[in-house]
């Protein structure tokens, strides 16, 4: 190993900033960025559990938290994330098949899980203050 030739011409790999990002590229970077963030978003309902279970002065502490301008723009982005992962489970379950792997229909159903998931968000939210 002493005498290995640190400056031979083997090919490199490309590097991430010359490939143009697709759409089932970026949703597939996203679905494991919100799996990472479900890990955090059950953390916080592990909390919010607990305190339901510890008595109601911590409850009301954790709701107080949760209910802020701050905690409910993470509550946010844990039903999208929730609701990302999901729709992305099941393209990729579809894909699992066989079937909707051409470029353009996974391009379509790349963007449908985003729009989806959105959309569905929107839908949580706007229920669970109707029902407020």
């Amino acid at each position: 190993m002493a005498h290995a030739n640190l400056h031979s011409k083997r090919p490199l790999s490309p590097h991430l900033t010359i490939h143009k990002p697709i759409p089932t590229m970026v949703m597939s970077i996203l679905h494991r960025v919100t799996g990472v963030g479900l890990y955090l978003g059950t953390a916080l309902l592990a909390w919010w559990l607990y305190a339901a279970a510890a008595g109601s002065s911590t409850f009301d502490l954790v709701n107080g938290i949760l209910g802020s301008l701050p905690g409910q723009i993470v509550l946010l982005g844990f039903t999208w994330a929730l609701l990302f992962h999901m729709l992305g489970g099941l393209r990729h379950l579809i894909w699992d098949t066989g079937v909707w792997m051409e470029k353009s229909v996974a391009t379509r159903l790349a963007w449908t899980t985003l729009f989806g998931s959105l959309a569905l968000t929107a839908l949580v939210w706007l229920a669970a203050f109707a029902l407020r």
